[in-house]
């Protein structure tokens, strides 16, 4: 599937001081003396592009922190005035945009948890309409990647070509040792759809914690991520919000130091490294199909067999058996399990449905003659 999206290079709207392109500051402006203090702090380390900070913050349950509200765009102004750095907040209605715009916000992003709301993004595109302002959407709370691309494409559709999207991980029942499930392949699969659409990653919301930031910042910059979205607070153990994620200054500045930053073009000598061996993957990906082609012609055969002699179509035993074999045979070719299970369970659903049309399928009766007695 491929979108089309009116946008220009992120390097037209935001002047990168660093490789990676990278925006940070505190995940809530508590102070105004918290968080001047911490942009002077980011801009002293040279590599920071843009300050964000949190002015209104959504929150699951009332009673909980909710933002300084407007007071803290009027310290977002004195930061700017005095670092220089370009600013950037969230806005979740259509209130958010006019006041953001009002105090000369440079850069707006919209939210996981209103990016999950059409009704909610159609206001905030609304207000934005007429307006000459980037603006970033972060992927929604939940892995749906229709909702992610519905929501982009209605600030587009507003007349918003500076546009980028944001990913921060999605929500998840299983616990594993991240805030939000990093879940790459969601994000692969837009950049896919719109190849032209700046990506910037979250670690920070991604990891809920800062052992990991490193990590995740990595992975998305092997993953052609065009910059990285992280949190900062002068001393994080007194944040009021998310106090975990975040890092002082300091420490992410080593934290970008560390980074390994990965050519997107093959060129040279490399280049033709790199075509031969497509090349035979290519000549792999023949094959395989092929006989994927092969498999599906006797899957018929089977169906129509299960048809004729009154057998169901599924066979748990013999889909137990099929798991447990392949599995340990694809590990043996050092396959991941995971990635036999789930290669399986896709040829698997395609089997069923095939069987299940034929087993649909009406056969043709012949007419009956009709005789008078």
């Amino acid at each position: 599937m491929k979108i089309d999206l009116k946008i220009e290079p992120l390097e037209s709207w935001i002047q990168a001081k660093s490789n990676p392109l990278l925006i940070a500051g505190p995940c809530s402006a508590e102070t105004e003396e918290q968080l001047v203090a911490t942009a002077h702090l980011l801009a002293q380390t040279g590599k920071v592009s843009a300050l964000r900070a949190g002015i209104w913050k959504p929150r699951t349950r009332p009673g909980e922190f909710e933002g300084i509200g407007s007071i803290g765009l009027e310290w977002l102004k004195r930061a700017k005035a005095e670092t220089g750095l370009p600013t950037a907040v969230e806005v979740a209605n259509a209130k958010h945009v006019e006041e953001a715009l009002k105090a000369g916000v440079d850069i707006l992003w919209v939210g996981a948890r209103s990016t999950v709301n059409p009704f909610t993004v159609q206001e905030i595109a609304d207000a934005l309409r007429g307006v000459d302002v980037p603006v970033m959407v972060k992927n929604p709370v939940n892995p749906d990647l229709s909702l992610w691309i519905g929501a982009l494409e209605r600030i587009n559709g507003a007349g918003i070509t500076k546009l980028a999207a944001i990913h921060r991980g999605f929500s998840s029942h299983e616990k594993s040792a991240f805030r939000n499930e990093p879940m790459w392949d969601l994000a692969i699969n837009l950049k896919t759809a719109a190849p032209n659409l700046p990506i910037i990653c979250d670690p920070s919301h991604i990891c809920g914690n800062r052992e990991l930031l490193g990590y995740i910042a990595q992975k998305a910059l092997d993953l052609d991520m065009q910059g990285l979205m992280m949190e900062s607070h002068i001393d994080p153990s007194v944040a009021w919000t998310d106090a975990k994620q975040q890092v002082t200054p300091a420490a992410l500045a080593e934290i970008i130091d560390r980074l390994t930053q990965r050519q997107p073009e093959v060129k040279g000598a490399a280049k033709d490294v790199m075509a031969e061996l497509r090349a035979q993957i290519d000549k792999i990906d023949d094959v395989v199909f092929q006989k994927m082609g092969e498999r599906m012609q006797i899957v018929e055969k089977i169906g129509n067999y299960k048809k004729e002699n009154g057998i169901t179509i599924l066979q748990v035993g013999r889909w137990d058996e099929i798991l447990n074999k392949r599995i340990a045979y694809g590990k043996a070719l050092k396959l991941s399990p995971e990635f036999a299970e789930k290669l399986l369970e896709l040829i698997h659903s395609e089997s069923i449905r095939k069987q299940t049309e034929i087993m649909n399928k009406e056969q043709s009766q012949p007419q009956e003659k009709l005789t008078h007695a």
